[in-house]
Order: structure tokens, then C-alpha cells, then sequence
């Protein structure tokens, strides 16, 4: 009797099949087109329909251009649409290596034109991943994010998740999380990064596990944890060994090179990175070969050896211009400024460095952060959805007991907030089209002060009053949050305004703030005489993050009396000085406190502040002045923090000269 082989093993006959071709040509030493030629005809009748089984089967020969072409001509010839998809992504993949980029998204695209044509769901995912990469490099952010979405969201509705699929969604969340790293939102890209490393961990899948803990070890970095980076790029250089990645060795070794020059070792950073060269020239892979002679550069300038150090610098930088990629062009331009320092050229560093920071400043414009935002708001709002269907219950069942009056005014408030959120996200995606260039370091700030977490727990506070029938004090705080949003609104659309405008707005921003404090904190403005603070003009919010430092670091851990006084003085003709006193724990307890929070947030408030209060200095004679002190009792112990911001307030007749 003929046995009947089950349906249920026969994609593991497939596999089998497969194995056995790839294993009988890989060893063949002699193969050649010819050869190849019958191992494409082997491979498209055995008619392989899923993505990994069929990359398995021709892993030997993916990498090679000609015999993709042969196996994509074989394909359409025969009409095997799944041969024909994986040529084009193996082209665009290889295209995209050598920086091509323009070819890759071509190849890339016609894969995915296919791949839904055909409804090839693994194929497309792939495809969809790879173009994000494609984007990324060239550091189009948003193009890049879409596609690494459609990605994510296209392998999470598939029902059954086999191993393909989970390696998919792992890619895209590893490939978001570059791009938030990218954009220096580090807390989002450690979050991405983390849910990427626990896919790799459970399909023990080491080139993953490599590239989650070099990236990790990025955001360290950036974070200047040095021994924390080393720790994880040493963490990845393992599993790059354990799999003989040569390109995984590149990427580790250019960044532990990188940790021994901020660590001061310059010559560990040579000996480290040196050898990364030759090796990253042998992959052709410009990008990395751009980044490695870059850092070579840099460890050679660090030890003076100038002579040495520029062609190298020189060499990474016509990469980047070549391949047009930017984020490296700033970082060679910005090592190059550092060596004519050295020679003495003060002229040609300076236009370096400003070249550097301008590129710098482009790639977090282009829409980038305001599409960034956007995102982070709608990934809270999904993650929060449960919490807020079960406040919605709970509203419904308060307002059943309440009087009809009261029921109509809850009503009409709730209009009021969705009228206001409403205009306000109309009026930030109406800038977004209207005044691209603004999207640089005021939208940055704005977004920082005023985030969708300050307005919601605002207005859950003027609820409250609602809920306990405190109408006075509900429209009151209304009112007082209605102005501060419009005054948001029209800041936001402005570069500077005048300092009486700022301290209404501050005023009304410590109202609102108050109220989570049970009104405990005594809050004070004081103004000389002499102060004109309709003549003087400084930038929009400015003082907003100083107000909320002393508020969630200084006062919310005390528990006596609570004040913050603010204060506005004439120092000199052209200065004003403007300071923030409170009576809080210090700085050094309430680092303390940070230290123990297991989520350990960095706020960017104060750096973007001074970046801003620089800009806004170009236009005058004298530079800001910033200065914290901490304050003490005469126990000598902390009684709070003075933030004395000094600005000049006449204009230059004429421009300085660099």
C-alpha cells in the first residue's frame, strides 16, 4: 500500500528540499552562472512560498547582483512571483549598502508593487522594513517611520505569528528606535529598543540581540553613562563574534573607539579603530566605511596627530557629501573645525562648526519633531485608552446625581476643551504647512513647556471642582486656563515677546499649576519701577521651565511653606535681571530623589532654554547671562534655589562680525 503524505508536513518536505539544494551548492567551489542557472531552476519549482525558508535555501548567493538578476528573469519567466520579490529586495538591499539610494528605493518599491499584487504579506513586511532603513540613512524621518508602521502594523494583525513574522515586528521596532535616537528622544528609543531585545531573546536570535545592545549602549552614550555604553557595545561585540558579523565588528568597534576618546584614551580609540578601517573598506559599505574614517580622525586629532588626521576626515566627509548622507557630513565637518583649531585657523573652524550644527538643525527640522510629537501623543493616548473608558463610567455614573443645571454646564465645558484642544492642534498642524523653518528650536521648547500632560492633569484638576460643585472655582480656573491656551496659541506664532506679556502668562501658567497643589504654593511678582516690560522683548516661555523645575523638584517633595517669588530688575543700562527664588529641598536632595525614581527622565527644558536665549542674543551687544545658586540656612543647610537669567535689551546698531 502507497502511504499518503499529509498535508500538514508538506511545507517541512519544502524546507527539507531546499536545505539539501542550498547545502549541495553552497559547498561547490566551482559554481559558476551556469551552475547557478540550474540551482534557480531547482529552487522555482520547488515552488518555496515563505520568505525565511526561501532567503535559507539561497543564502550563499543572495549577496551576489548577477545571480539575483538571473533568479528575478528565471522568476517572471516562469511565474514564480515570490522569486521574483525576493531578487528586487536582495537588489535594493545591496544597492542600499553602497549608499545608492536612489536605485534602492527604486528596487525596493517595484518589491513591494508586487509583493501586494500577490498578496505576499511576508515579502511586503520585509520590503516595507527595508525602506524604512533606506529613509532613515538619508535621514528622512518621517518617510522612514511610516513605513517601519505599515510594517509593525501589518505583522501584528496577522493572526498566526510565526517565527518570521515576530522577527519582523522586532525589526521595526528596532528600526523606530533609531529614528527616535536620531531625534535625541531617547526615552522612546530606549522603550522601542527594549521591546525589540525581548522578541530577539525569545527566538534567540544573536544578530538581533548584537544590534538591540549596540543601540542601547547609543542612548548611554548620549546620556554620558559611559560605563553603561562600553558595558553594552562590549555586550553586542560578543554576539557579533559568536556569528562572524563583520559588519556588526565594524559598527562595535567604531563605537567602543568613540567611548575610549570621551573617556580620554585616545590611544585604546587608535588601536581599536585602525584595523575597523581596512575591514569596513573590504565591505564596501559606504556608510560605515564613512563613519569608521571619521572616528580615525578624530582619535588622531585627539593625539595630535594632525597630518594624519585630516585625509582621513577629509575621506569621510566626501562619503558623506557623495552618498548624501547628513548626519555624518556634520559630524566630519565638526571634527574638521576641531583640527584647524588646533592649526590655529579660528576663521575656517568657526565656519566648520557652524556648517556642522546648521545640518544638525536641519535634520530635526523637516517636519521631523512636530511629526514626532504627533506619534508620542497617539501612542499615549492608545496606551491610556482603558484608563479613560473607565473615567468616562465613572463620569457617567457622578453625572446621573447631579442637577440638570450642573449637567449642562459639565457639557458645555467639555465643548469648551475639545473647541480649545481642537484649535490648538488645527494651529500647530496649520504652522507645520505654513512656516516649515519655525519647526527648529521654538517648536522644541513650546512642545517641551507645553505638553498634552499639562493640559489634560489641568483640566482633570478644574473637573474636580466641577465634581465637588465648586462652580465659582471651576469657571475661575476655566477662564484663567481658556487665556493661558490662547496666549500659547499666539506665543507660539511669535519669535520674542514683550516681558509684560511673559509675566501674564507665567501669572495665569502658576494659577493652573497651583491647583494641583491644593493653592499651597505663594506665588509673587515683583517688578522695579524703572522696568518698562512693555519695551522689552525676550523670547516666548521662556521662564516656564525654571517655574517648573523649582514647582515638581524644589517644592513638590516639602511639606511646610511653599513660595516662589519672581523678581525684575534693572542691573544695568542695557541688561535687565530677572530672578526665581524658592524655598524648596535644594538641588542636591531632590537629585537624591531622581536617583531612586526607577524611570530616570532627563529633562531638556534648560539646555533647549539657553540654546534659545543664545539665538536671541545674536541680535544684541552683550551675550545672557545664567546663573543657579543654591541657597542656605544658617545651619548651612539647603533652603531652596535663586535662578538669576540676565538679558540685554538694546538693540546693535550694527552686526557683529564672527
Amino acid at each position: 500500500m502507497r502511504k499518503t503524505i499529509l498535508p500538514k508536513y508538506n511545507s517541512l518536505i519544502t524546507f527539507v528540499l531546499s536545505l539539501c539544494l542550498f547545502l549541495v551548492y553552497s559547498f561547490s567551489s566551482a559554481q559558476n552562472n551556469q551552475d547557478f542557472n540550474a540551482f534557480a531552476d531547482s529552487i522555482i519549482n520547488l515552488n518555496i512560498k515563505d520568505y525565511n525558508k526561501l532567503e535559507y535555501a539561497i543564502y550563499k548567493n543572495k549577496y551576489d547582483t548577477l545571480k539575483m538578476r538571473t533568479l528575478e528573469q528565471k522568476s517572471i519567466a516562469k511565474k514564480y512571483p515570490q522569486g521574483e520579490v525576493f531578487a528586487n529586495i536582495m537588489l535594493g538591499n545591496q544597492y542600499r549598502n553602497k549608499s545608492l539610494f536612489p536605485q534602492a528605493k527604486k528596487t525596493l518599491k517595484h518589491a513591494l508593487e508586487l509583493s501586494e499584487k500577490y498578496n505576499l504579506v511576508n515579502f511586503q513586511i520585509v520590503t516595507l522594513n527595508m525602506l524604512g532603513v533606506v529613509y532613515r540613512r538619508q535621514s528622512i524621518v518621517k518617510d522612514a517611520l511610516d513605513y517601519h508602521q505599515k510594517a509593525l502594523g501589518l505583522a501584528e494583525a496577522q493572526n498566526i505569528k510565526d517565527e518570521a513574522i515576530k522577527r519582523s515586528i522586532a525589526v521595526s521596532y528596532n528600526s523606530m528606535g533609531n529614528i527616535y535616537l536620531e531625534l535625541k528622544e531617547y526615552d522612546l528609543a530606549l522603550e522601542h529598543f527594549n521591546k525589540s531585545l525581548k522578541i530577539e531573546e525569545d527566538l534567540d536570535n544573536k544578530l538581533g540581540l548584537a544590534i538591540n545592545y549596540n543601540n542601547i549602549g547609543i542612548i548611554y552614550e548620549a546620556k554620558d553613562s559611559l560605563d553603561l555604553a562600553l558595558k553594552s557595545y562590549q555586550t553586542s561585540l560578543d554576539y557579533n563574534n559568536q556569528i562572524n558579523s563583520t559588519v556588526g565588528k565594524i559598527i562595535c568597534n567604531n563605537s567602543i573607539g568613540s567611548i575610549y576618546l570621551k573617556q580620554n584614551k585616545p590611544e585604546l580609540a587608535l588601536t581599536t579603530i585602525k584595523p575597523t578601517v581596512a575591514l569596513a573598506e573590504k565591505t564596501n559599505d559606504k556608510f560605515y566605511t564613512g563613519m569608521a574614517y571619521i572616528n580615525l580622525g578624530w582619535a588622531q586629532n585627539e593625539l595630535n596627530l594632525l597630518d594624519e588626521a585630516k585625509p582621513n576626515l577629509e575621506k569621510g566627509l566626501d562619503i558623506a557629501k557623495k552618498y548624501n548622507l547628513q548626519s555624518m557630513e556634520s559630524d566630519a565637518k565638526f571634527q574638521l573645525s576641531k583640527w584647524y583649531e588646533k592649526q590655529g585657523d579660528s576663521k575656517k573652524a568657526l565656519d566648520l562648526y557652524k556648517e556642522a550644527v546648521t545640518i544638525s538643525e536641519e535634520i530635526s527640522g523637516k517636519n521631523n519633531s512636530q511629526y514626532v510629537n504627533t506619534l508620542r501623543i497617539r501612542y499615549e493616548t492608545e496606551k491610556k485608552s482603558n484608563q479613560i473608558l473607565e473615567l468616562s463610567s465613572a463620569n457617567k455614573l457622578a453625572n446621573a446625581k447631579l442637577e440638570q443645571s450642573k449637567k449642562t454646564t459639565y457639557f458645555l465645558i467639555l465643548g469648551l476643551i475639545l473647541f480649545g484642544l481642537a484649535t490648538f492642534l488645527f494651529f500647530r498642524q496649520r504652522q507645520l504647512k505654513n512656516e516649515k523653518q519655525i519647526l527648529r528650536l521654538e517648536q522644541d521648547m513650546l512642545r517641551n513647556q507645553m505638553n498634552p500632560h499639562f493640559i489634560f492633569n489641568s483640566l482633570n484638576s478644574i473637573k474636580l471642582y466641577i465634581i465637588n460643585n465648586e462652580k465659582e472655582n471651576a469657571v475661575y480656573y476655566l477662564n484663567k486656563f481658556s487665556k493661558l491656551i490662547r496666549k500659547i496659541l499666539i506665543a507660539s506664532t511669535e519669535k520674542v515677546i514683550s516681558l509684560k506679556d511673559e509675566l501674564e502668562t507665567m501669572d495665569l501658567y502658576m494659577n493652573i499649576e497651583n491647583i494641583r497643589f491644593s493653592n499651597e504654593i505663594h506665588y509673587k511678582i515683583q517688578v522695579d519701577e524703572d522696568v518698562d516690560t512693555e519695551s522689552i522683548k525676550i523670547p516666548s516661555l521662556v521662564l516656564q521651565p525654571f517655574l517648573e523645575n523649582a514647582l515638581w523638584h524644589g517644592l513638590s517633595p516639602k511639606k511646610d511653606d511653599k513660595f516662589i517669588n519672581l523678581s525684575v530688575s534693572k542691573t544695568e543700562n542695557n541688561f535687565v535681571s530677572i530672578s526665581i527664588t524658592d524655598n524648596g529641598i535644594g538641588r542636591t536632595a531632590s537629585a537624591k530623589i531622581k536617583e531612586k525614581k526607577l524611570l530616570k527622565q532627563k529633562s531638556l527644558g534648560i539646555d533647549i532654554t539657553k540654546q534659545r536665549l543664545a539665538n536671541f542674543s545674536k541680535n544684541y551687544t552683550e551675550n545672557f547671562e545664567l546663573m543657579i545658586n543654591d541657597l542656605y540656612d544658617s545651619n548651612n543647610k539647603p533652603s531652596g534655589t535663586c535662578v538669576v537669567l540676565k538679558l540685554p535689551i538694546i538693540p546693535l546698531q550694527k552686526l557683529r562680525t564672527a
